[in-house]
């Protein structure tokens, strides 16, 4: 079930809102009303993989209470080993065993043979959630909790399918603790709203773009000429659509938890004004970095390391299992080894520090993200290699482009909201208007503010019922 969906807007959250509000006299019931209603949203689209994240829920927290009563501490670490064994194994199984074997050429591993396994909705996110809480558990940073506070952790439905990945011990006082008031209620749907029109209305549009151009480069020259001009819109036509579907999500996911009394950390921090590569990587996917640094490259010793080649086998770890956790293909791990190459670069040789201007540090760092969702986004790396060659004009495909300028007129003015809005320009507008020492313009901003928003979701819900495209990138990770 998407958020953006019809029977989620008017039929799913509604009524769970609803029913929550009811139980306000009783925080338990609130708890296992939301628990249920996340399998339930679970399990609407994935019917049988809801008992795979109940075996989870189940398996981690006996673990999780065995470890913290452990008296031996070789006995507390083979416990540790075998909970990261199984999240890791059931990971491999249902993402990366079908890569392997066909890696192998192989029908049979392990003595488990080859069958097509749907990929289960969430499974990474879920499964990275599930780890920490044990992790945490054996270092002592969290109490071992009850299976119900656990399964209300894991599978919550808001960042359910697509993260922010939340740390047990960032939430864990607010399942028993949290306020729910109107201020953050009224927050929290603004929140929603907004990412609800940045994913219909404008990632939605440059998917629509993106999807066309690289299919078109994945037929082949001889049948379908992909100019230059048409390459390179095809490839900002992505750049824009995974940062908006995906923030978007976030954002809907952190509105949601707002109005259920959960504060959720931010997952994004305007990625695109990044002034190097490292820095894009503060600002995308903050969740899953913290997750690696805390998780991963911290214990093997990080940063603090006497010997700098401990310090480069570090990141490669960390990068290689950054590719690795967003797909099986070998797309995925040269895009993580790519990151690493050029942020270890960024670490040895100070650029793009010693570049002069903050335009030149901004036109590198976009140059190289976007050629890298390129590879991200290409089917197998030879597309990648020939979507390049179109990008260069390598292909005797030329420069100019009809389509390109076509798509370009009709969709100009998404484009243009998709580059304003991917800087901080709403949020510096925000500031200006509500902090404006006229009190006539502050109050006409707080009564218009709504309207927009209303006027927004109406639009939104427009383009929804008319069975506008309607994809959501996450849902293969």
């Amino acid at each position: 079930m998407l958020f953006s969906s019809i029977v989620f807007l008017f039929v799913f959250f509604p009524v769970v809102l609803v029913l929550y509000y009811c139980f306000s006299f009783s925080r338990m019931l609130q708890n296992i009303l939301l628990l249920l209603a996340s399998l339930v949203f679970y399990a609407w689209g994935e019917p049988v993989y809801v008992l795979l994240m109940i075996a989870s829920i189940l398996v981690n927290s006996v673990l999780a209470v065995m470890i913290e009563r452990g008296k031996s501490g070789r006995f507390r670490k083979m416990l540790l080993a075998a909970a990261v064994t199984l999240n890791l194994s059931t990971l491999f199984v249902f993402k990366y065993l079908g890569f392997v074997m066909e890696l192998v050429r192989s029908e049979e591993l392990f003595g488990i043979k080859a069958v097509s396994l749907a990929l289960p909705i969430g499974i990474s996110f879920f499964t990275f959630q599930a780890m920490s809480y044990v992790v945490d558990v054996y270092r002592g940073t969290v109490r071992a909790e009850n299976p119900f506070y656990v399964g209300l952790y894991i599978s919550f439905f808001p960042q359910l399918i697509a993260g922010p990945i939340i740390q047990y011990n960032t939430i864990v006082d607010q399942i028993r603790n949290r306020r729910s008031d109107f201020d953050m209620f009224s927050m929290g749907i603004c929140r929603f709203v907004v990412g609800l029109g940045k994913k219909v209305l404008l990632s939605n549009c440059f998917a629509g773009i993106a999807d066309n151009v690289f299919s078109w480069s994945a037929i082949g020259t001889e049948r379908m000429m992909v100019p230059a001009m048409l390459a390179w819109l095809g490839s900002i036509a992505y750049t824009l659509q995974i940062y908006y579907d995906f923030s978007a999500y976030s954002d809907m996911a952190i509105g949601l938890g707002m109005c259920f009394g959960f504060e959720f950390p931010e997952n994004f921090n305007y990625p695109y004004i990044a002034s190097s590569v490292s820095d894009f990587w503060r600002r995308w996917h903050i969740s899953l970095t913290n997750w690696f640094r805390e998780y991963v490259y911290f214990p093997l010793g990080g940063s603090r390391v006497a010997n700098q080649d401990y310090m480069v086998r570090n990141m490669l770890v960390v990068w290689l299992l950054t590719g690795i956790w967003h797909g099986a293909n070998w797309t995925f791990l040269f895009w993580g080894l790519a990151y690493f190459i050029f942020q270890l670069a960024e670490r040895f040789f100070e650029y793009p520090e010693k570049m002069q201007g903050r335009f030149l540090k901004h036109f590198y760092t976009l140059m190289v993200v976007n050629a890298l969702w390129v590879v991200f986004r290409a089917d197998d790396l030879y597309q990648a290699g020939r979507f390049f060659m179109n990008m260069l004009g390598l292909n005797n495909n030329g420069f100019y482009s009809d389509m390109a300028v076509m798509l370009f007129r009709e969709n100009w003015v998404f484009f243009l909201a998709g580059v304003l809005f991917a800087m901080p320009f709403a949020r510096d507008m925000n500031r200006i208007l509500y902090g404006h020492p006229r009190i006539f313009l502050h109050r006409v901003c707080t009564v218009l503010y709504p309207v927009g928003l209303m006027g927004l979701f109406i639009v939104c819900v427009s383009y929804l019922a008319s069975g506008t495209y309607n994809p959501f990138i996450y849902f293969n990770f």
